[in-house]
């Protein structure tokens, strides 16, 4: 048996030398072990992969919403979370909270932006992107929601994989679509070198302006020649107000195209109000014109051409009294009485 190897062993013989690498002129013998060289041991390290670089830009989102929201909200909320690796969940705020809290919590998280979904009246949905604590921060009614499972979408892109921007050109046209532009890229973009991100690039997010609105989609890059495909999720982003501050602050822009749901349902309540109330009306004038006293027309003296007068009758004044027939109910002797009247007859005829 192999003695044991004490403690200590390896201290009194001789230390282990790092691996020295060889100088340009000498070479290794084939088949047996490196040379021992009379100077110092010379060290080398294994440089990193070319793809582990250096995570920079620490851009953390934290992605949250208040109390009340629908399904679609919820899963909308999980869509972009999963598309977006560099972003944080928390629990859902209290409603008699004030916004501003917002801005400790971020803080706790160590999140620099956030996106908050507000609910009310278990109907409207609002969306705030803000850049936190300083500012500036955006309002939005989200209108239009597509989630992921629903659309039920051909494409599909890897998880974590970071996304292109494209930007309908008149983000640069207007100062506040700048200003949005700007806010989109830091929140959405995810940080290159990020821990849970892959070296990928095979989707993109795209914001068109139509109608006033912002639309977003995301599409996958399938082919070499750009050809894409729609994932999902999609939604519209109609623009109420710019703060100067995080969530509050001086307002720098308010839509004046916006319209707030509560007043768009009360449109539609009074034309629909209104359509009841013509008809009403209607109703009224064709029962005053029916009530109305009709105007006599003059008689017409060539109607007279084409009437015959009838033929009369000679009067006829009839003298006896007819005679009673009896009332019978039953039928049965209704008929014998008929017979025995005929019988009566036949015997005094004969």
């Amino acid at each position: 048996m192999a003695a044991k190897r004490k403690r200590g062993a390896l201290a009194a013989g001789k230390a282990k030398r790092a691996r020295s690498a060889p100088s340009a002129g000498e070479a290794l013998p084939e088949g047996g072990p490196p040379q021992e060289h009379s100077g110092p041991p010379q060290e080398y390290s294994i440089p990193p992969p070319v793809s582990q670089g250096k995570w920079k830009n620490k851009e953390r989102v934290l992605i949250f919403s208040s109390r009340g929201i629908n399904f679609r909200t919820r899963h909308l909320m999980q869509d972009l979370r999963t598309l977006m690796p560099h972003s944080k969940a928390d629990t859902k705020m209290d409603r008699k909270d004030q916004l501003f809290v917002i801005n400790e919590v971020c803080e706790m998280k160590n999140c620099n932006k956030c996106i908050f979904f507000e609910a009310k009246k278990k109907q409207d949905l609002y969306m705030w992107l803000s850049n936190t604590p300083q500012g500036p921060s955006a309002k939005f009614l989200v209108q239009n929601i597509h989630t992921l499972a629903e659309l039920k979408m051909t494409g599909n892109c890897l998880r974590g994989s970071r996304p292109l921007l494209s930007f309908d050109p008149m983000f640069d046209r207007e100062p506040h679509y700048a200003l949005l532009k700007e806010l989109f890229i830091q929140i959405f973009s995810t940080p290159q070198y990020h821990p849970k991100s892959q070296p990928f690039v095979d989707h993109v997010f795209t914001f068109t302006i139509t109608d006033e609105r912002i639309w977003f989609r995301n599409y996958q890059i399938i082919e070499e020649d750009a050809s894409l495909v729609e994932i999902g999720p999609r939604f519209v982003l109609n623009l109420i107000k710019i703060f100067q501050g995080s969530f509050g602050g001086p307002t720098l822009y308010e839509n004046p195209h916006y319209q707030s749901p509560n007043m768009h349902r009360r449109l539609v309540r009074l034309s629909v109000a209104a359509k009841f109330r013509e008809k009403q009306q209607v109703k009224e004038v064709q029962k005053i014109k029916k009530k109305g006293t009709k105007v006599l027309v003059e008689e017409d003296p060539t109607e007279v051409v084409f009437e015959t007068p009838a033929e009369e009758k000679p009067v006829e004044i009839q003298l006896v009294k007819p005679e009673t027939k009896p009332i019978v109910k039953d039928k049965k002797k209704l008929r014998k009485i008929q017979r025995k009247k005929q019988k009566k007859l036949f015997r005094t005829e004969g």
